[in-house]
């Protein structure tokens, strides 16, 4: 189980966008001056956008931060629901180099997943930092009940990243999707997680009770880190 879960509140949207931006800023700063280049996964969806674009305002040496999604949805590049291209454009004009688990619509999603995984084999790893989002049926990235579910959370250490089909499908976007594994999560240099609502908080606090033994995605992947979590929760 994490080491440490420590619990940040805030009331107010700005002092939460600042607080995460200056973390993340942070962490990135000290990757760059400990081997000269910092390597992050980032939540996608609506969420954390504030948060983005506080980030990109901060002076860093943004050539030198290689970003990847913490997932994706298995869709082309340009499409709405695509994480990547979210991202991409927040941080490719800063400089920075944002790399997609997902580039094109695939009907393999397990194939999908193993040419994720082998892009990633490029990249510098543990993480510096994965920023977990989470849904309020208590998965993360894109970890979710189903039947991957056992695969993502207990795979081959090794394995970074794997296709994984939702079950039940959601109905904001039913498509399958990439996700970083358990381990390549639980594994990084820093871990944060970043909700808002009391009802994410209820099911947050519920999933760490229940730990490795829940069923709750984002329980089993807190329950597998060594690492001090950093919980930030906008009221």
């Amino acid at each position: 189980m994490a080491e440490e879960i420590e619990w940040w509140d805030y009331e107010d949207a700005g002092e939460w966008s600042d607080a995460l931006s200056g973390d993340i800023a942070f962490i990135i700063e000290s990757a760059i001056d400990a081997r000269g280049s910092a390597v992050i996964a980032l939540a996608g969806g609506k969420t954390p956008a504030p948060v983005y674009e506080k980030l990109a305002a901060a002076k860093l040496d943004w050539k030198r931060v290689t970003i990847i999604p913490t997932d994706d949805r298995i869709v082309p590049l340009g499409d709405p629901l695509s994480n990547v291209t979210g991202l991409g454009k927040v941080f490719i004009p800063k400089g920075a180099r944002v790399v997609p688990l997902v580039s094109e619509k695939a009907d393999d999603y397990k194939a999908a997943g193993r040419a994720a995984d082998a892009r990633l084999a490029d990249h510098h790893f543990p993480l510096d930092l994965v920023l977990l989002g989470m849904g309020t049926d208590g998965h993360t990235a894109s970890i979710f009940p189903g039947p991957d579910f056992d695969e993502a959370v207990n795979g081959p250490k090794e394995r970074r990243a794997l296709g994984v089909m939702p079950d039940p499908l959601p109905p904001e976007a039913p498509v399958a999707r990439v996700t970083l594994s358990a381990a390549a999560i639980a594994t990084a240099q820093s871990l944060m997680v970043a909700i808002s609502g009391k009802e994410k908080r209820a099911v947050l606090e519920q999933a760490i009770k229940q730990g490795a033994s829940g069923a709750l995605p984002i329980g089993r992947v807190l329950a597998a880190t060594e690492l001090a979590v950093d919980i930030h929760w906008l009221e």
